[in-house]
């Protein structure tokens, strides 16, 4: 009897199944290769995360999103390859990951779209938790958010780098979406919207058109606020979808983000920064000695040596009455020359600098 055209497409994808499958099985093996080698040159008490390489991972995924031909789109692609990567590490040593909690909340989505699936996540109900937990070496790495496209930083990340020894290690660019969650089945029983107060902020003009005069409970988590939102019959959460199945509650509204491009960045915070990756950004703390035109001399080497500043922050450096430090990132890598020149001028000029890291630039 003739296979049909149907039958001959399925025959062709177990085929290419069972070579995809051999392949990756395959690769797995050369990641086993590759950490025995670092064993073996003596470093026999390799932890996870020196097994971990930022660096290489965007090289491997930049290439992967370069080279794709479709019809998969090239994101897709990389996200495929992020899993595959994570699971490889995996059978060395599961990395363990701090992150802004509870479960749920867009900084845990962060930390399993940078790190892939294969890897432990923990949740702290403080930044300042993450940073302690990394510092303490529990946590290999943490993930903390930085800014958002609408809100503004995070100044209590920002903060915490003051006093802190951990470095950047990588950032995480992370759309969001806003989903309206309760298990009510009509909003206009609603009485009460819990949410985080930037979520609150982001949903805003869909909450006056549609929520008006519905009571706005700020709360630390949008997974908190799902949690709350479970046990209150009249109330409901903004929140993110993996809140809503943890807390088996229904999307009553998607996407309710006032704006659809709103974009949280998060930083990924470790022992060390890593080497090189080709497309890499340095994130620096300054503060300017006081004088006239202190800030256009602290920044003139940045401009003078090429470099393009990507962000500034100033913050209150808590050591006086009106005295500021900067957060500035710009493009490039420390160890790379004009980078590392502009850096030593900088330290001449500053009252204060300290290299907060410099990490390959988020890929997907």
């Amino acid at each position: 009897m003739a296979t049909t055209p149907l039958q001959h497409i399925r025959a062709r994808i177990d085929l290419l199944d069972e070579q995809i499958q051999a392949l990756i099985n395959a690769r797995a093996s050369c990641a086993q290769e590759v950490a025995a080698l670092k064993l073996n040159v003596g470093a026999q008490n390799v932890e996870a995360a020196g097994f971990y390489r930022p660096e290489r991972e965007a090289q491997v995924l930049r290439n992967v999103m370069a080279r794709n031909t479709g019809p998969l789109s090239s994101e897709e692609m990389a996200r495929l390859f992020r899993e595959i990567m994570s699971a490889c590490l995996a059978l060395e040593q599961p990395m363990k990951i701090a992150f802004l909690g509870p479960q749920g909340t867009f900084t845990q989505a962060a930390a399993l779209k940078h790190f892939g699936h294969s890897v432990t996540t923990t949740s702290h109900g403080a930044i300042a938790d993450v940073f302690r937990d990394v510092e303490s070496r529990v946590s290999h790495y943490g993930v903390v958010p930085v800014e958002n496209s609408t809100e503004g930083v995070v100044n209590h990340t920002l903060d915490m780098f003051m006093n802190s020894p951990l470095q950047i290690c990588g950032e995480v660019e992370l759309r969001i979406h806003h989903n309206l969650l309760c298990n009510l089945g009509d909003i206009k029983a609603i009485t009460r919207v819990y949410s985080h107060q930037q979520s609150l902020a982001q949903c805003r003009e869909w909450l006056e058109e549609n929520l008006s005069g519905v009571e706005h409970v700020a709360v630390s988590s949008n997974a908190e606020a799902a949690r709350r939102a479970a046990q209150e019959q009249d109330a409901a959460a903004i929140a993110s979808e993996a809140a809503a199945q943890i807390y088996n509650l229904q999307v009553m509204v998607a996407n309710i983000e006032d704006e659809p491009d709103n974009t949280t960045r998060f930083l990924v915070i470790g022992p060390q920064s890593p080497p090189p990756s080709g497309s890499d950004k340095t994130s620096l703390l300054l503060s300017a000695r006081n004088r006239p035109g202190a800030l256009h001399h602290l920044l003139e080497p940045l401009s003078r040596h090429g470099l393009s500043m990507t962000r500034i922050e100033s913050r209150p450096s808590r050591r006086g009455m009106w005295d500021y430090v900067f957060f500035i990132d710009i493009e490039g890598h420390r160890q790379e020359p004009k980078v590392a020149q502009a850096l030593q001028e900088l330290g001449a000029e500053a009252a204060m600098l300290k290299v907060l890291g410099s990490y390959p630039g988020a890929v997907l």
